[in-house]
Formats: C-alpha cells, sequence, structure tokens
C-alpha cells in the first residue's frame, strides 16, 4: 500500500488524531531486572549467577567482547532463550515461562530479518498482523511509523531496493510499531559503513528519546556505546564487571579488565603499602610497582600488602622534553617516570605517542592534540618525563 510522501507527521502536530498515538501514548516503558540468572549449555556455563538492574525508560548497551555472553543475556529477556536458573523480569512480573510473543518485548536483529519478498510497508505490517490488530489501525500505524522514519516514500518498494541505513530504519520501525515495552537489539549498526553507523547512532537516540522506551542493546563497540547509552553494563565470562553511566564509566573504571577494554589505559600493577582517608572522601593509596618504584591512586583503599592495580587516561599524562622529576605535595602528590618515545602516530586533530618505561620497558600510551604536540617538538627515541596527578590516577582493587 503506497503512502503519501506529504502527509502530516504525528510529531509535527501538539494534538494527534483521534484514531493514532503518538509515541509515547502506546504501552509504558517497563524496566528489566535479572536475578541471579544463570545460563549454561551442557557443561558450559554462558551466564553465570547474574543479577542486573535496568530501569524503565532508558538506553542500556551490553558491552563486551566476543563469547562474553551479552547475546545470551538479550535473549534470555527476550524469551529466545530459556534461563537455566534465576529471574527474567519485565517490569513486576516474572517472564521466565512466557513465550517471546507474550512478553510485550520487541527485537531487532543483527541482520535485520526483512522478508524479501514483501514490501517495506508489508513488512512493518507483519507484527501488527500476527496480533490481530484491525486493518484500520493497521493503516494509520503503519503510515506513522513510516513517517516517523523518513521512509513513507519507500513503502511500496522491497528490501533489495533499500540501502542498508534504510534497511535498519525499516527493521526499527518493524519491531516499533507493535508498541513494546522493550526493545532489544542485537548489533544493530555492524553491518553499516563507518560513516553510516554514526549517522544512525543518533537516529537510533533520537528515536528511543521520543518513544521513550526502553532499550537494550548489544554491542562490542565501545564508543558506539558511549555515545548511545544512560547505563552501561561491561561483561566479561559470562559475569558483570561493572554497571555504570558513560562518564562513570570512562572516568572510574573498576577493575582492569574494564580499564583495558574501555580504551587504551595505562595500568601499573604492584602492592599497596599505604592508604589514607582524604577529604573527598576517597583514599589516597600507595603501591610499590615492581621495577618503578611507587605510584599514588585515589580510590577505594585496601589492605596493605595486597596486589592491586592503578590506571592513568593516555590524555591525562604531560610529557617534558627531559627529565624533571619534582617533589610530590602532600595534598597532590605527582608521579614521575623516565621513558622513552618509541613511535609518534598522527590521527588528526589527536596525536598517539608510545613509549617504554626506561626502567622496566614497560610500554606506555600519551595522547595530546597535534598542534600541542607539534608545539613541544619532541622526536621518536627521545627520553621524556611522563607526569600525572595522584586524583587522575584510578586505583583498581581487581
Amino acid at each position: 500500500m503506497a503512502v503519501s510522501a506529504d502527509r502530516t507527521s504525528p510529531l509535527a502536530s501538539q494534538e494527534p488524531t483521534p484514531n493514532r498515538l503518538s509515541p509515547r501514548e502506546g504501552q509504558a516503558a517497563a524496566g528489566v531486572s535479572l536475578r541471579s540468572v544463570t545460563k549454561k549449555y551442557g557443561t558450559v556455563t554462558a551466564i553465570e549467577n547474574m543479577t542486573l538492574d535496568i530501569p524503565a525508560g532508558i538506553y542500556c548497551c551490553l558491552l563486551g567482547p566476543s563469547g562474553c555472553g551479552k547475546t545470551t543475556a538479550l535473549r534470555m529477556i527476550s524469551g529466545h532463550e530459556a534461563v537455566t536458573s534465576g529471574q527474567v523480569l519485565i517490569g513486576d512480573n516474572c517472564v521466565n515461562d512466557l513465550p517471546a510473543a507474550k512478553r510485550n518485548t520487541a527485537m531487532m536483529f543483527q541482520n535485520y530479518a526483512l522478508f524479501p519478498h514483501k514490501s517495506v510497508w508489508q513488512n512493518v505490517e507483519f507484527g501488527l498482523k500476527m496480533q490481530q490488530v484491525p486493518k484500520p489501525e493497521r493503516r494509520d500505524r503503519v503510515a506513522e511509523i513510516l513517517e516517523l522514519v523518513s521512509l513513507s516514500h519507500t513503502a511500496d518498494r522491497k528490501p533489495h531496493q533499500l540501502s542498508g541505513g534504510q534497511q535498519q530504519r525499516i527493521a526499527l520501525a518493524r519491531a516499533l510499531v507493535t508498541r513494546p515495552q522493550v526493545l532489544m537489539l542485537d548489533e544493530p549498526l555492524s553491518a553499516l559503513d563507518e560513516n553510516l553507523r554514526v549517522r544512525m547512532r543518533g537516529e537510533l537516540r533520537k528515536i528511543q528519546k521520543q518513544f521513550g522506551l526502553t532499550f537494550i542493546q548489544v554491542t562490542h563497540h565501545v564508543e558506539e556505546a558511549f555515545s548511545l547509552s544512560d547505563q552501561i553494563v561491561v561483561m566479561n565470562h559470562g559475569h558483570i564487571d561493572q554497571v555504570a553511566t558513560p562518564t562513570e564509566l570512562f572516568n572510574q573504571p573498576a577493575s582492569q579488565f574494564v580499564a583495558k577494554f574501555i580504551g587504551d589505559n595505562n595500568i601499573f600493577t604492584g602492592t599497596v603499602v599505604a592508604s589514607t582517608p582524604q577529604a573527598s572522601g576517597k583514599d589516597l593509596i600507595r603501591l610499590d610497582i615492581d621495577g618503578l618504584g611507587t605510584i599514588h591512586a585515589t580510590g577505594n583503599g585496601t589492605q596493605p600488602g595486597t596486589a592491586a592495580a592503578c590506571s592513568i587516561r593516555p590524555d591525562l599524562l604531560t610529557l617534558a622534553p627531559s627529565p624533571s622529576p619534582e617533589p610530590n605535595l602532600p595534598q597532590t602528590p605527582t608521579n614521575t617516570l623516565t621513558a622513552r618515545i618509541t613511535q609518534v602516530e598522527l590521527t588528526g586533530f589527536v596525536t598517539r605517542v608510545a613509549l617504554i618505561t626506561t626502567a622496566t620497558g614497560q610500554p606506555l600510551l600519551h595522547t595530546l592534540r597535534t598542534v600541542d604536540w607539534e608545539n613541544l617538538a619532541l622526536q621518536e627515541g627521545q627520553t621524556v618525563s611522563l607526569k600525572w596527578s595522584a586524583n587522575d590516577c584510578v586505583f583498581l582493587a581487581h
């Protein structure tokens, strides 16, 4: 069925027409909770004792490397996988025994799963037919959602006549037209090229806000998770390592795994020597790093003698042209190391400087604006001082 391209968008009107609903007038968003959920495939444990709360109406990304269990977790929420033990709740209702079609959720698959022999209109309408929605309402809802994703003019086309970005938006429209409480997305941008992926991230975020639904997305792209999420769940080997906002995750990784996975953080492993409470509420922690001496960090302290680590973001280091240690101030100790520049990589606005410590050969990374790097007038092979504040150095208990 064709749709007029000049039909007035429902989002442009302050008062929706009586037979049509604005996005927020559908089923209210629901939160999702996992309670001690375990998933086993024979003797293999994919998810072990996972507990997680995803508030209603937020954009949540399950982030982690391949094989960490994030897709399995998504499929247990959607009803495409049964839990081995534990509970899956949507809102206040345990849905363990409900099939996927009864959970009032929708899934957007990685390959979009569009019917090649059906038109765009028929693809979007399909879920409403399965729900036995009356034909007049189906017509209005499909027209509305196609306008929302700006693809009304493609209603009569087949999927193969659309670009990758258009196919992605049709798959999203088909999922949203049923007005689910929770929309799940399994790597929805992985098939797109870089420029289109960045543009479609903005589209996903905009639509999530317009609908006010709970979006749960699986991704292994850190940048994607940071740009989309209200909440990020970092997973590793079937467990949750950290649940945080993007800002919290960026500034305060909770473990060595998280610090390594979310970026090029420089990590030092050693032994806790002392931990002193500070007025900020955090502890000033002194670690002994084998071959490098003492490094100061801040965080929640632990017992002296405990093995631990600390991390410093590459952009929070500073370079001095030659070794020039400065005395530590009791309030804010400054960490100083001598290192040698091994490689300089210009990436555009940012320059990446690879170094190794002269004492142990540990590789480190510093990033800075290209204009600032040019002003330093340093070269590969040159020995420099690396400095950073204890306030910027994050203590990692594990």
